[in-house]
């Protein structure tokens, strides 16, 4: 896309950061509906976008649009990002960087490639689309392919970050390498390979910090939290939920506290609290209920929303060995998401029908999960499945739980 075309120029100068999109998009062959899909927005509300004219806009909206278009932040009136800081003064300002951040945040394969000639932020933008175009891939390749391939990514930032041209550039890679680290541990918690999961974990929060970024910091501290309240260690995840909020402080965006919450009560439920994973749960119900029908400013990517606090309710009533949490009506409607997140949530479903004491129900459940958590080499799919094996506890199991045993036997991964 050339941004000196006279029509993105007068566009932008009017005010019509709507003409501006409209002319990207056209020009990347995309239709209003595959930038929704990508923006978290229908169709409708592209096109709205689109006509809105000089009319004010949504600042996270239009970052969320510019990013996945590749649109420098200057030309849809959005303020640079600032990468050092804290976050405060008025609400202008807040969401002005917080529009900024989300501006360079990471674009899918669709999206126009980075201009090239930007000298800070080039590199970094073409490495941080190779980030999330491993990270689109997890959800239909096993994690033990990809991890090669970003590890050697990694290994290219940091020759990347040596050769620096100066302190923006090397902020600027900080966070694209908290990225990429961020997406490692990912891996390596699938494969079940926990040491190296906290150890990648703790390299994301590392370059956060480095590039002095606290929403990214807020971020992956939370992810690390979720992953040690998944382990079982509850008094680490609840600390470093905690340390997440002060990151941000206290005008922290409204999807970190729904979001937190919910990772709060995760880490309630490995302690064995129920009162406590209830009142996180609340709350975090309550905040996703408040959230706008917009993009969440990134790294929050993905939306927040009820639904998602129903799955958390799931996974904390299977550990607590609560069915009347995990079972209802419309509890596998639940399970979206790419196949290995849905086994892990099915897993979890099977824990609930369990405690139920529906012993076959489980197991034929917990049978389809294991498939998967197979098909993808899983490593934290077949543990899962066998911590379900192992809370069951009989002299003389049932044909179908002698037949998941027999599955079971022999899975080395």
């Amino acid at each position: 896309m050339n941004w000196q075309a006279a029509a993105i120029r007068d566009a932008s100068r009017a005010g019509d950061y709507g003409r501006v999109i409209e002319l990207t998009r056209k020009n990347a062959r995309m239709t209003q509906g595959q930038l929704g899909e990508v923006c978290g927005l229908s169709q409708s509300a592209v096109s709205r976008l689109e006509k809105r004219g000089t009319s004010a806009y949504s600042t996270d909206i239009l970052a969320a649009a510019s990013a996945h278009l590749g649109i420098p932040s200057a030309l849809v009136g959005l303020a640079a990002s600032r990468p050092q800081g804290e976050v405060n003064g008025d609400d202008v300002d807040r969401r002005k960087f917080l529009g900024g951040v989300a501006a360079t945040a990471a674009a899918p394969a669709l999206a126009a490639l980075p201009d090239t000639a930007d000298a800070t932020g080039g590199r970094a933008a073409a490495l941080r689309l190779s980030t999330t175009a491993y990270r689109r891939l997890d959800g239909s390749t096993p994690s033990r392919d990809l991890t090669g391939a970003v590890h050697s990514h990694m290994h290219l930032i940091r020759t990347i970050t040596r050769s620096a041209a100066g302190d923006a550039e090397r902020l600027h890679l900080a966070a694209v390498g908290s990225e990429a680290a961020s997406l490692a541990g990912w891996l390596a918690w699938d494969m079940g390979d926990h040491g190296s999961a906290r150890s990648w974990y703790g390299s994301a929060i590392k370059g956060a910090r480095t590039a002095g970024d606290p929403l990214l910091t807020a971020y992956q501290t939370g992810s690390l939290a979720q992953f040690e309240a998944d382990a079982g260690n509850a008094v680490q995840a609840l600390n470093l939920t905690r340390s997440a909020r002060r990151a941000l402080g206290e005008r922290r965006p409204s999807v970190a506290d729904a979001w937190l919450s919910s990772v709060e009560a995760l880490a309630h439920s490995a302690a064995g609290d129920r009162r406590a994973a209830d009142r996180a749960l609340t709350a975090s119900r309550s905040a996703a209920e408040a959230l706008p029908e917009e993009p969440p400013p990134w790294p929050w990517v993905f939306t927040f929303d009820p639904s998602k606090v129903a799955a958390f309710r799931v996974t904390c009533g299977a550990r607590l060995g609560l069915p009347e949490w995990v079972l209802g009506d419309d509890v596998e409607a639940l399970a979206t998401g790419h196949a290995k997140q849905r086994a892990l949530l099915v897993l979890d479903i099977a824990a609930g029908h369990l405690a139920g004491g529906r012993v076959d129900v489980a197991f034929a459940l917990a049978g389809r999960a294991l498939d998967i958590g197979l098909k993808y080499r899983s490593g934290r799919i077949v543990e899962r499945a066998r911590a379900v094996r192992r809370s069951l506890t009989t002299a003389t199991p049932p044909k179908a739980v002698r037949d998941f045993d027999e599955r079971l036997h022999g899975v080395y991964l």
